[in-house]
């Protein structure tokens, strides 16, 4: 069997930062990860330009994984809630970075990433991350399920995910009442998906203050870029070389 050698950037764009780094195709660090602030507006020109600074005295790689925090088939941006909504649609994102930067790009939604990055590749796993707003990603053995965009359904007559559990919610209603609404989720979660393992990232889980069953695992952001080099992996484990995202 023949391994790759290459070396991937993978990038997390998230509504206040974006992170990169270089993998290798293990999802070893090569570098460590740097990041900067989401530029205000975060148009599809705006990011691709900051993305291009923030790497411009990165080492060599050969291609390029993007987490983006929005719905995405194919490369194609279809929303972007926390960024520049209206600048967002059908935008093909993963060619605007695969041009501006020379090398093939794949860009999927930042929880799928994460989800890739974390999960045990074993049964039926979720990811959940908790930061600007509420993003999900659904695996079955190591493999993404196509994305729902969970974090729009409505949780209450008047909230959606988002705003019930995102960073607005939180900073309005604090953190014993917000805790309280997660421990709702995560039933609401466990009795609709019955998954096998649960995972839990984004910047606001260090505000949990419950014991997690023992199928929730916290995980951090660190641990989830390494799913830019499982991305590339996705094409080779699904049947006729197609790639679900």
């Amino acid at each position: 069997m023949e391994y790759s050698l290459d070396k991937i950037l993978a990038i997390d764009i998230g509504g206040s930062h974006i992170k990169a780094t270089i993998l290798n195709t293990q999802g070893e660090l090569q570098i460590d990860y740097e990041h900067v602030e989401t530029p205000v507006p975060s148009t599809p020109a705006s990011l691709v330009a900051t993305i291009k600074e923030l790497v411009k005295g990165f080492p060599a790689y050969d291609k390029i994984s993007v987490g983006f925090p929005g719905y995405v088939k194919d490369g194609i941006v279809f929303t972007a809630p926390n960024l520049d909504p209206g600048s967002w649609k059908q935008v093909n994102f993963a060619g605007m970075i695969g041009d501006t930067l020379g090398k093939p790009a794949r860009v999927i939604n930042d929880a799928d990433m994460q989800g890739l990055g974390v999960v045990s590749g074993k049964g039926l796993e979720m990811m959940v991350t908790l930061g600007t707003g509420f993003g999900t990603a659904l695996l079955k053995n190591g493999v993404l399920l196509p994305h729902l965009e969970l974090a729009h359904h409505p949780i209450t007559k008047s909230k959606t995910y988002d705003e019930y559990i995102g960073e607005k919610a939180f900073e309005k209603i604090g953190k014993e009442r917000w805790n309280k609404r997660l421990v709702k989720i995560i039933g609401i979660l466990k009795t609709v998906f019955n998954y096998d393992n649960l995972y839990i990232g984004g910047g606001n889980v260090r505000h949990i203050l419950f014991k997690p069953d023992d199928n929730i695992k916290i995980v951090t952001n660190l641990e989830g870029i390494h799913g830019g080099a499982r991305l590339w992996e996705q094409e080779a484990i699904l049947p006729d070389n197609k790639v679900m995202l």
